[in-house]
């Protein structure tokens, strides 16, 4: 509340009172008389000890089961979890990483099932580099095209959406093959751009707005995916 000179320190100063405002909002919202429901699948109890990921998501449950008192009818909710710039010893921590985000994942599912909620929910991941297909001794690089998932009552699952090189007519997934520009790094089929649009029409995004969520979306001929309904 005090006085500051410059544009930057008065800035900074809103900013950060806003998110105090908002802190003491939330925090009244997620801790009410009575209290919110325990939620089975994601237990906040020390008997059941969660990982970092699962214990944000357990926050994202819980400002879900408050959205009324928050006043909130269409929310965005970022969580994370690192370890996967995995330049070395892949191959021993891959595994768990893959394990922790699997449990996060389904936990988080289940507890949207509780809430009676699934069909209004949609987690999806996004990650900003790839792994390159190529070792470097101990691990990967950093590369371009990679894979995501999105899971939800309204996503059209167990499908893959894009062409892995696998699947695709002439193409390997090995180094050196048609889709590797070199270095094991390949060529995404399928754009972020398209990705996020299909997301944002779920979300209610016009069409003639998706260029303002989607930058690059009109270099596409498919601006939904299709994933979900």
């Amino acid at each position: 509340n005090a006085s500051y000179d410059t544009v930057y320190e008065r800035g900074y100063a809103a900013v950060q009172k806003r998110a105090l405002q908002q802190v003491e909002s939330i925090n009244a919202a997620l801790n009410p008389t009575p209290p919110l429901p325990d939620l089975a699948a994601l237990p906040d109890n020390p008997t059941t000890p969660l990982s970092s990921l699962a214990t944000q998501l357990r926050t994202v449950a819980k400002m879900i089961a408050a959205r009324n008192t928050l006043d909130m009818s269409r929310q965005v909710f970022f969580v994370a979890t690192g370890g996967f710039d995995s330049h070395d010893d892949q191959n021993q921590n891959q595994p768990g990483l893959l394990g922790v985000v699997s449990d996060a994942i389904k936990r988080f599912y289940d507890a949207t099932v509780e809430l009676g909620v699934a069909q209004s929910v949609v987690t999806f991941t996004q990650s900003d580099f790839g792994r390159t297909l190529t070792s470097n001794g101990d691990g990967t690089d950093h590369a371009w095209g990679g894979v995501q998932f999105a899971v939800g009552g309204q996503v059209q699952g167990g499908r893959i959406y894009g062409t892995y090189p696998l699947l695709k007519v002439g193409a390997t997934l090995a180094a050196d093959g048609a889709d590797d520009v070199g270095g094991g790094r390949f060529i995404p089929t399928t754009s972020s751009d398209q990705y996020a649009a299909t997301l944002a029409r779920w979300f209610g995004i016009t069409d003639s707005n998706l260029p303002q969520i989607a930058r690059s979306i009109g270099n596409f001929s498919a601006r939904d995916l299709g994933f979900l309904v």
